[in-house]
């Protein structure tokens, strides 16, 4: 049993459709799953409407609960808000923020404004995120996510130390680009015990927050 809040298909720059990512999901174990393609101000409304087809398709001929969304990535910080108010508005069923990783040159400031935005459900590999940014995540009930991806994941033990400090919330995902990026409930485990998590925490992250997250969104399916 997996759950991946995540994944990129070839609608922005993953290598599958929709639909076959979410069957080898199916097969790979998952209970559920979210599409999250690239987006900003330039691709939202017709990204978002594009893989909200083959989740309703999945939905209703595999009874497969998968959400449609978006990741917010490289966006100004200050047009986060206005920009996840938009995508839900679209119909994103999950907004996930493209966090401040090490690898990758985020403009400074983003994880505050994702995690101050109301319309914000996770923020993606927020690298050296600040405690103080945990605990704005924590409020609100946001989490923050120990990340499977190659470079993003450096970070990922810092991410885990100062969620366990501000009492946020974690989520393990694999930011799936390839069909070999796809989790099993074994590697998800592994990697959240190399972030860190004692046996407890990794229970709590792997089962009870993913359903936590799901109890909160109307998802496609199920």
């Amino acid at each position: 049993m997996a759950y991946d809040f995540h994944t990129h298909t070839f609608l922005s720059d993953g290598e599958l459709l929709p639909a076959e990512l979410i069957r080898r999901a199916i097969v790979n174990g998952y209970e559920a799953m979210a599409i999250t393609d690239h987006a900003s101000a330039a691709n939202m409304e017709w990204l978002i409407d594009a893989i909200r087809r083959d989740c309703d398709l999945a939905a209703d001929k595999w009874g497969f609960t998968v959400l449609p969304g978006v990741e917010l990535t490289h966006c100004p910080a200050n047009s986060i808000a206005d920009l996840a108010a938009r995508a839900k508005r679209a119909g994103a069923a999950i907004v996930v923020v493209h966090g401040e990783t090490v690898v990758e040159p985020v403009e400074p400031g983003t994880n505050r404004a994702a995690m101050e935005s109301p319309d914000v459900d996770i923020l993606a590999h927020p690298g050296f995120i600040t405690l103080e940014e945990a605990r704005i995540a924590a409020s609100r009930g946001a989490f923050l996510e120990i990340t499977c991806r190659k470079g993003h994941s450096l970070t990922n033990g810092h991410v885990a130390k100062i969620a366990g400090k501000a009492g946020a919330s974690l989520l393990v995902n694999t930011d799936t680009h390839s069909p070999s990026d796809l989790l099993n409930d074994t590697f998800a485990r592994t990697v959240a015990l190399g972030a860190g998590l004692s046996e407890k925490e990794v229970e709590r992250t792997l089962r009870v927050n993913p359903k936590t997250l799901l109890s909160r969104i109307r998802p496609t399916g199920g």
